[in-house]
């Protein structure tokens, strides 16, 4: 069977059998309207932000879009290499019991890209009390959105996720290329940033990329051109609800890969996959509204007291955060100077250079650019441990400092922790991750990332052997 009897299933959860989900109506019409769908692709986010789950038949679809579906609670502490975390304390010396996963609303859809007619939906696992199960990386973000919403504010977020095309033929000695262009040129010795010509390269990729955002309700904007050879970036709109920036940012992770494959390419998301080339970012945008919908970052055409106090707690709190922002061993090269990506905790006026970008827009518009995480992150908490460090600003009434002028980054900057051990160990000890992330999901999150860097440690690369198999 996929799943355990669905009445046991939410008497666990702490959620009755008459418990109106409001699933039942949008499952039967979505079936309905899409007859021709043969299979159900479930499943929830893991700690790397990488979707894991179950394929479900048609015929039993809608029980599991009413009635939950079970998962293994372990599958929030996997590594990225899929294997179990024992110290994380999920799995080994626990039985690994079953969660009781829902679907989450509005995320039921179409998949456009495969050639069996497919649905997929988005599941959020339950605890024994009728909350989010604390090992879920949603529910680290709805805990900071809860903070916000008794304050009566609201965070209004997007994203911007820059990722590289590549050849999906590898080997050893050649790991990593562009891919070839419509004319067979490759792009090693280009940038040709905002390229039009190299955005009509790919037309059928983008193409297919926008219709399966319209498919699957993401909101997508702006498709760019970037710096780096094959390297593009998808802009989402701002939306009043940073739960569904987050859910969109990796949906929208998996369309480009998927997308990518079916066109005989492959995406990465990976921060620095040339080592002299662009890294891929995911740059945060958000602002604030208060109950009356009105933005608290602006003062009219200037920027307001609020907004500077938030910049105070990004900046005070973003070495604490830089395991969440640069989460794998690769994430540390993208993090060099003069590359568009912060070493330095700066903050600065529509200033690319800064950690932290201020935009003045007006009062609509004003917003704050957050631009250390690279694109190989879990959006779920890098959006809660900015979300959290904002009002932690806001809160203490936290200031920034001055702004920096061009790239020219003062000794009154912090460095930021650009080795992988140091930020690992800084966050594992630090008291504003644990505000922000509690104290179960702080260790499962150090564990997890602990157990990838020891792995590291025992892998000799070819740059080794090539300086000291015969030299030394």
């Amino acid at each position: 069977m996929l799943y355990k009897e669905p009445e046991n299933l939410r008497a666990s959860a702490g959620l009755s059998s008459g418990t109106s989900l409001d699933a039942r109506t949008a499952a039967e019409l979505f079936l309905d309207a899409n007859p021709d769908i043969e299979v159900l692709e479930a499943f929830v986010i893991d700690v790397n932000g990488v979707p894991r789950g179950k394929w479900i038949p048609r015929d039993r679809a809608a029980d599991v879009l009413n009635n939950g579906l079970a998962m293994p609670r372990s599958v929030f502490a996997l590594d990225v290499w899929g294997r179990d975390v024992n110290a994380a304390g999920l799995a080994e010396g626990t039985g690994d019991p079953d969660g009781l996963c829902l679907p989450v609303p509005g995320t039921l859809s179409r998949v456009t890209w495969l050639k069996r007619p497919t649905a997929q939906v988005l599941l959020n696992m339950f605890d024994g009390e009728g909350g989010h199960f604390h090992a879920n990386p949603r529910a680290v973000l709805a805990n900071v959105l809860s903070q916000y919403a008794k304050l009566g504010l609201t965070p209004v977020a997007a994203t911007e996720m820059e990722f590289y095309l590549i050849d999906p033929v590898r080997s050893a000695l050649d790991p990593v290329r562009p891919p070839n262009s419509r004319d067979g040129r490759w792009h090693t010795g280009q940038t040709q940033v905002l390229s039009i010509s190299e955005l009509q390269d790919y037309e059928e990729v983008f193409t297919d990329i926008a219709e399966a955002c319209r498919a699957q309700d993401i909101p997508a904007d702006t498709v760019v051109r970037e710096n780096g050879p094959g390297q593009y970036e998808l802009n989402l709109n701002h939306v009043p609800d940073a739960m569904r920036a987050a859910d969109a940012a990796v949906l929208l992770k998996r369309i480009v890969k998927a997308v990518a494959r079916k066109h005989d390419l492959d995406a990465t998301f990976m921060a620095k996959p040339y080592g002299l080339q662009a890294g891929s970012g995911m740059h945060v945008h958000f602002s604030v509204l208060d109950k009356e919908g009105k933005n608290v970052f602006a003062d009219g055409n200037d920027v307001s007291q609020t907004l500077m106090h938030a910049v105070g707690g990004l900046l005070t709190y973003m070495s604490d955060s830089m395991a969440v922002f640069a989460p794998h061993a690769n994430s540390y090269r993208r993090l060099k100077p003069s590359e568009h990506a912060p070493t330095y905790a700066s903050w600065g006026i529509d200033n690319r250079s800064a950690a932290v970008r201020v935009i003045k827009a007006g009062q609509k518009a004003t917003r704050i650019e957050h631009r250390v995480a690279g694109a190989d992150t879990n959006p779920h908490l890098v959006l809660a441990m900015i979300l959290k460090a904002a009002l932690a600003g806001i809160s203490e009434k936290l200031h920034p400092g001055a702004a920096i002028s061009g790239d020219e980054h003062s000794m009154v900057h912090e460095p930021l922790p650009t080795n992988w051990d140091v930020a690992l160990q800084r966050f594992a000890n630090s008291g504003f991750a644990l505000s922000a992330f509690g104290a179960e999901y702080r260790k499962l999150y150090a564990a997890c990332k602990q157990q990838e860097l020891l792995e590291f440690s025992f892998r000799v690369t070819d740059v080794e052997y090539d300086a000291y198999i015969r030299t030394v």
